[in-house]
């Protein structure tokens, strides 16, 4: 009987240790995040909104629940808009024009920080 109890007490005792070793560990794990290269982050705070200034490459850490980051690519990009005309003589022509483009890395808009490119999504209205 006396066994018993004291296995009952160990294994309250490990459970309790290994929840809060846990628990510790995610604190740590939560507050950091990595930037690649030809990525650019916003931070996002819950308490002032969006911050004005970029992240550029690096480990960085944040204050969890409060701050998010958000990770966009900088990356010179090629987009092709392409049309078709008609000429005078009733021929079609088709006509592409090749734009390479990247997003400004200065002043986060809002659309960058909500993960949507703007460069990726425009329509050309044909």
């Amino acid at each position: 009987m006396g066994s018993s109890q004291a296995n009952i007490s160990f294994l309250t005792n490990l459970a309790r240790a290994s929840f809060g070793l846990g628990a510790a560990a995610t604190l740590p794990y939560s507050s950091l995040y990595t930037v690649d290269g030809g990525q650019r982050t916003v931070l996002f705070d819950h308490l002032r909104g969006i911050l004005d200034e970029t992240v550029g490459k690096g480990a960085y850490f944040l204050i969890p629940w409060v701050q998010k980051p958000n990770i966009f690519d900088i990356h010179t990009r090629p987009q092709t808009f392409s049309s078709v005309f008609g000429t005078k003589d009733l021929q079609m022509v088709n006509l592409a024009l090749r734009v390479l483009s990247c997003p400004d890395t200065h002043t986060p808009s809002l659309s960058t920080v909500q993960q949507q490119s703007p460069h990726s999504t425009r329509s050309t209205g044909a």
